[in-house]
C-alpha cells in the first residue's frame, strides 16, 4: 500500500521550512503549504542512500531520483516530473490557498527495500530569490540591493496580507452557510414535530370517537 503521510507547514513571510525524513518502498510522503497567489516557492532536496554496513546514509547512486508532484487548491496538478536524486524544483502559485507537494521514488524496486533519507528545504516568496547573484548580475550597490530586498519583502507582505483576507472570507462564508443550514434543519424539525403531534391527535380523537369514549 501507498502510504499517503500529509504534513502540515505554515509558512510565514519571515520563515523557510527545512527537515529529513526517511521514506520506504512505494512510500509516499506530502507536504502542504498555505501559499498566497502569484507567489514562487523554491524547492530544494537531496537524496541519501541507506548503508547497512555503517548504518547510517550516503550520497545515492545515479538511477535513484525522485517523483514530484505539485497539486493547486482547485486539485489541478501544477507539477509532475522525476528529478534526479538531487536538485531544485522552483513553480509559482495562480490559486491562494493550500498546495500539496508529494515526492515518492522513481522506482518500486530498491536494493532489498532500502530506506532513502530526503533533505527538503522549501522556500516562499523572497526568499528564493539569491539576491547575491541579483547585485553581480544587475551591478547593484548595497543600497541598491538592500532597497531591493526592503521592496520585495513588502510586496511579499501585501500578498500575505490579501491571503489571510481571503481566507477570513472564505471562513465567514462557510460560516454563514452552516448558520442558515442549521437553521433550516431547527425549522424543519419544529415542523415535522408539529406535523406529528396533529397527526397523533386527530388518531386519539378518532379512536375516541370510534370506541364511544367522548
Amino acid at each position: 500500500m501507498i502510504k499517503y503521510t500529509g504534513l502540515l507547514i505554515f509558512v510565514v513571510v519571515q520563515c523557510a521550512s527545512g527537515l529529513y525524513f526517511h521514506i520506504g518502498e512505494t512510500e509516499r510522503k506530502c507536504f502542504i503549504e498555505e501559499i498566497p497567489d502569484e507567489t514562487t516557492v523554491l524547492v530544494n532536496y537531496k537524496v541519501e542512500l541507506f548503508d547497512p554496513r555503517s548504518g547510517g546514509f550516503m550520497p545515492s547512486s545515479p538511477g535513484i531520483g525522485m517523483h514530484v508532484e505539485v497539486r493547486d487548491p482547485d486539485d489541478k496538478t501544477i507539477l509532475s516530473r522525476v528529478y534526479s536524486s538531487e536538485g531544485k524544483i522552483s513553480f509559482t502559485s495562480h490559486t491562494p490557498g493550500e498546495h500539496v507537494i508529494c515526492l515518492y521514488s522513481n522506482s518500486t524496486a530498491w536494493f532489498s527495500g532500502t530506506q532513502l533519507r530526503v533533505h527538503l528545504d522549501i522556500q516562499v516568496g523572497d526568499h528564493t530569490i539569491d539576491y547575491a547573484n541579483l547585485a553581480q548580475k544587475e551591478k547593484l550597490s548595497k543600497l541598491q540591493l538592500r532597497i531591493r530586498q526592503l521592496l520585495d519583502q513588502v510586496e511579499q507582505i501585501t500578498k500575505e496580507q490579501n491571503y489571510q483576507r481571503y481566507r477570513e472570507e472564505r471562513f465567514r462564508q462557510t460560516s454563514e452557510s452552516t448558520n442558515r443550514r442549521v437553521l433550516w434543519w431547527s425549522v424543519t424539525q419544529t415542523v415535522i414535530l408539529l406535523a406529528m403531534g396533529t397527526w397523533q391527535m386527530r388518531h386519539l380523537k378518532s379512536f375516541f370517537e370510534a370506541k364511544k369514549l367522548v
